[in-house]
């Protein structure tokens, strides 16, 4: 989908865009289930990128405790604690810049995810960049996602992020995909980005071929000590408006209402799922945040009428289209309100 495409989709009115949306919805998730995930910070802290909006970046005074990596049996509680709990995905997240081959701590990871997979759960880990050898090695044990976000356009990323660059970050992406694991790849709300830089980012992830898995859609909780630190809330409205175009810009896949819900009410939420989420952190915190508890969560789709989804730990990455590119596209620099131009991949 192309920046114009999104923007004219953007401007429809609110109702317009819903009805459109949850028709899309419709037609590729009859059932209308919910995923439930839950996700666990692995490695805290003590991260060397400067990711402006992270309260792990080792740069920023935050007084986030930093944690070594679990030991193998505490990741394997909380696995059985979310399995037990309803979660069909457990997500692992680990504060560091990218995994080598061959040393010790991506060896103990390989062994975590070996274990976790043994539970017959979807596993999805964030490990930061990952080469071809090391992308293969996680399937292998286990792994059936990577969850590796672009967070907003590429014109905007060099204001969040100088420590890696976006090409960085879809090299990642293409060694994931090439190694046949699903890819979960979103963006942040309320880093101070455009309306456009939204879009955009939907534009470069509605090219990659294959495409993503899932659509994480983050809102900004702004953390004490971190640059952002500031930064204001996102409207609701405005939440919903980009989960409508996230489902149609990447219709097959699922749109994951990620960090921020705590700041949503029963009925703002209510909106996002029917505009085209179908996937949720699911329990107490998301990595270093809040998150609505369990039993809310329960509650809330019990009111909705929503059954959730049954995991499925064969998960495929999704098929690349032989006439397209087998690789993330990283479309053509196109008009944008700061006036910079992205460079090609």
């Amino acid at each position: 989908m192309t920046l114009t495409e999104l923007q004219a989709l953007y401007d429809l009115p609110f109702f317009a865009l819903l009805k459109r949306a949850h028709a899309v919805h419709e037609a590729q998730f009859p059932d209308g289930k919910i995923q439930l995930c839950t996700l666990l910070s692995i490695k805290t802290g003590g991260c060397s990128e400067d990711c402006a909006y992270c309260a792990q970046s080792a740069r920023y005074n935050t007084e986030l405790e930093s944690q070594v990596l679990l030991e193998r049996e505490e990741v394997m509680r909380h696995a059985r604690a979310a399995k037990d709990s309803g979660s069909t995905r457990f997500c692992m997240g680990a504060a560091w810049r990218g995994v080598r081959g061959g040393t010790e701590r991506f060896e103990q990871v390989l062994a975590i995810v070996r274990d976790v997979a043994s539970l017959n759960m979807e596993v999805c880990v964030t490990l930061g960049e990952l080469g071809p050898a090391e992308a293969q090695q996680l399937r292998e044990a286990g792994v059936t996602a990577y969850n590796h976000n672009l967070d907003t356009s590429p014109e905007h990323y060099p204001n969040i992020v100088t420590s890696h660059t976006y090409e960085d970050r879809l090299r990642t992406i293409r060694n994931v995909q090439e190694a046949g694991i699903a890819v979960c790849c979103g963006g942040i709300l309320g880093i101070s980005e455009t309306i456009t830089d939204r879009l955009r980012l939907l534009e470069v992830i509605s090219n990659f071929n294959p495409a993503p898995e899932s659509v994480p859609i983050n809102s900004l909780m702004p953390m004490p000590g971190t640059p952002l630190a500031e930064n204001p809330q996102v409207e609701p409205l405005d939440i919903v408006r980009m989960i409508a175009c996230a489902r149609l810009a990447v219709p097959t896949a699922k749109v994951r209402l990620s960090a921020g819900r705590t700041r949503l009410s029963d009925e703002a939420q209510t909106l996002c799922f029917y505009a085209g989420a179908n996937s949720i952190f699911y329990g107490e915190k998301l990595l270093t945040t809040e998150n609505p508890e369990a039993e809310c969560d329960r509650a809330l789709l019990a009111k909705l009428g929503l059954q959730t989804l049954d995991p499925d730990p064969t998960l495929a990455a999704p098929q690349a289209d032989p006439a397209r590119p087998f690789r993330p596209l990283w479309p053509e620099p196109s008009a944008h309100s700061n006036g910079a131009t992205a460079a090609c991949c």
